[in-house]
């Protein structure tokens, strides 16, 4: 017990003082946590802990960070990703396959210990990479999706990697590998040359020792599993959990769900991270989605810590001294090759600007799986002990040096790219009673409307190059961030009658007008809002004059598709007239019991208004469309449901107060 807490106490001292260092210096928590694994390494050699051992526990803080990256990816948007997942990824695999096979054939190794090799340094590394880009908030940039593209289709080609292997043993080693693997068998505890190999060597399997078509069968079954459980299992497992009324036990649900899932996946031989990554997709959706980030977040947090601490720990300094010139030679050239390889594809894959470099320089290193590959080369009789030990520290160092290749992308690169940064807020040396902030293509269309009634809008946006283009036309737009409210201010929000919210960031746009309502009760503030469920976010927090930007084009074409239908002009007005007022009246009627606090369907009145939309309401449209079809729109005028019907909770007055007709 006392081993225990003073290894515990060791790596939790390493990290608290060690990273708000590097924070402070500019570094990142990630190199913080890898200086700290270096500083701690030799007390762990004088103890003889088993780094490699610690790693494996480490190393489900990958797990755990798929997961909470799947959650943020909803079905439709990851299959939106499909060319590049593809394209991006399986370029840059077999791509730094080949390249780095052709220099090790170059230099006289066998084509199988070559290919070998190459697959080791095509892997990239998922926990690092994914860390800083959160980190450091490049994450939703393209270099960013980029990136993630790739890790994730790298952590799918493991998989394959891990068959083909094995098949490529050399007969010379193949005694060797026996004898090893005899001696691993004896030492039960494992030792640390080895600790990687019985991720995959050894352990319970449910596909082990059952023909080609029955494996696939078990591994698609488990897939399915993870699928449907996610989707249909949820919910009454959390609402049996919420019966306690324990905090801590909804926290230790989401682990059992993450920890169940990669252990099925590991029993069915896909990567765990693989697995979880896929139920995170599933759960997007979940009313429970926060709910699980809130809970997995921390131990995701500690233990890729402990991970990054583990890599920096693991490195033989002694081995690393006796060859220095030719290890450090080697990463360099892996890693300048993969940013030659990366670099390429992201002039063919039209990756521009700062996030081309981003992309190339931010997977340059080898990955934390590249361990796992090597140890299982050793076991399998591919590559020779002595050279896989050489290239452990290659793997290493690589990841050691990429928080610097990073600190490059921040510090030189990206302020040459980035002309947001480069340029200074224009200062605003005329007032108007009208404010627009965004001048992309709805704020475009509201400003050439006002100013051609001569209002002369102030109008602010903070695309550099959306403003040059238009100052070619004599277009004057101001640029700046609108949700400063020092810009606001110095725009002349304190005088203005009119805020126009025209940005197409959905919680920018919120957060925008929240502070306009709340500071400038006289200002009448309209704003767009990007789909149906931030009309009800808009609302709750007092704007009344929202335009949802796809609606009035909707209903042109609605009435289109009635007019080609057959119907005549006139009835086809009617029926949209017929179909807006409903809908505008129901959108109001839920606004009113919409609570952002709690999921939507977890309120009872919000579920119980929708039910009757989509109902008595619904059903009294349909009645009001058919009779105009019929008779046409002079026997059947259209009427709003919440005009006539006492069941509403919605009032005449209420359902059209002022500066709300559009909602």
């Amino acid at each position: 017990m006392t081993d225990l807490l003073l290894l515990t106490f060791l790596f939790l001292i390493a990290g608290v003082v060690a990273v708000p260092i590097a924070s402070r210096l500019g570094l990142g928590s990630v190199l913080g946590y890898l200086i700290a694994g270096i500083v701690i390494s030799p007390v762990l050699a004088f103890l003889h802990v088993d780094v490699i051992a610690i790693q494996h526990i480490a190393e489900f803080g990958v797990v755990m960070m798929l997961f909470l990256v799947g959650l943020e990816l909803e079905p439709k948007l990851l299959w939106s990703m499909r060319a590049r997942l593809l394209g991006l990824g399986g370029g840059q695999v077999g791509l730094t396959t080949l390249a780095v096979m052709a220099v090790c054939m170059v230099f006289g190794q066998p084509w199988t210990v070559s290919l070998a090799i190459g697959l080791v340094f095509a892997l990239s590394s998922t926990a690092i990479v994914l860390q800083t880009l959160n980190e450091k908030g490049l994450m939703k940039s393209d270099g960013g999706q980029s990136s993630f593209q790739v890790l994730l289709f790298q952590d799918i080609a493991v998989i394959p990697m891990l068959a083909l292997i094995p098949l490529l043993a050399m007969p010379e080693l193949i005694d060797v590998a026996s004898t090893v693997g005899e001696h691993a068998a004896d030492v039960a505890h494992g030792d640390a040359a080895h600790g990687h190999e019985g991720d995959h060597g050894s352990g319970m399997s449910l596909v082990a020792g059952l023909p080609g078509w029955q494996a696939a069968i078990v591994t698609l079954a488990a897939i399915g599993f993870v699928i449907l459980g996610g989707s249909v299992l949820t919910r009454p497992i959390f609402r049996f959990i919420a019966i306690a009324q324990l905090r801590e036990l909804f926290t230790a649900t989401a682990l059992m769900m993450v920890v169940g899932i990669a252990l099925l996946m590991s029993l069915v031989g896909l990567s765990p991270a693989l697995g979880t990554f896929l139920a995170g997709v599933v759960l997007a959706n979940s009313e429970y989605r926060h709910e699980l980030e809130s809970d997995i977040e921390p131990f995701k947090g500690l233990l890729l810590g402990l991970f990054f601490m583990t890599v920096g720990a693991g490195v033989n300094f002694a081995l690393l001294f006796d060859n220095l010139t030719i290890t450090i030679g080697l990463t360099l050239g892996v890693m300048a090759l993969k940013i030659a390889v990366l670099f390429a594809l992201a002039v063919v894959f039209n990756i521009r600007g700062s996030d081309r470099w981003l992309f190339a320089l931010g997977l340059a290193q080898a990955g934390e799986f590249g361990f796992v590959l090597l140890s299982f080369t050793v076991a399998n009789a591919v590559i020779p002990t002595a050279l896989a030990d050489q290239l452990l520290l290659v793997v290493a160092l690589s990841m050691l040096l990429t928080p610097a290749l990073f600190i490059l992308y921040d510090k030189l690169i990206a302020p040459r790219f980035d002309e947001a940064q480069a340029r200074e807020q224009d200062a605003i040396d005329e007032a108007s009673q009208v404010i627009i902030a965004g001048r992309g293509r709805v704020g475009g269309i509201i400003d050439r409307m006002l100013s051609a009634a001569g209002y002369n809008p102030t109008v602010i946006d903070f695309s550099s190059k959306q403003i040059d283009n238009l100052k070619k036309f004599g277009v004057r737009t101001y640029f700046g961030d609108a949700t400063r409210p020092d810009l606001l201010a110095a725009a002349g929000i304190a005088e203005a009658k009119l805020l126009v919210v025209a940005i197409d960031d959905k919680e920018q746009i919120t957060e925008l007008v929240r502070y306009a309502l709340q500071n400038y009760p006289n200002l009448h503030v309209q704003a767009r809002a990007i789909d149906r469920d931030h009309v009800y976010h808009l609302y709750a927090v007092g704007c009344r004059d929202i335009i949802r930007e796809t609606y009035d084009s909707s209903l042109r074409m609605g009435r289109s598709a009635f007019e080609a239908l057959g119907l005549s002009r006139e009835q086809a007005d009617a029926m949209t007239e017929a179909f807006q007022e409903m809908d505008r009246a129901a959108m109001i009627s839920v606004a009113d019991v919409y609570d952002v606090t709690i999921p939507p369907t977890e309120n009872e009145a919000y579920l119980a208004r929708i039910r009757e939309v989509l109902g008595p309401w619904q059903d009294e449209l349909g009645a009001k469309m058919k009779a105009i079809a019929k008779t046409g729109p002079s026997k059947a005028s259209p009427v709003a449901p919440s005009e006539t019907e006492d069941t509403t909770s919605t009032s005449k007055t209420k359902a059209k107060p002022a500066g709300s007709k559009d909602l």
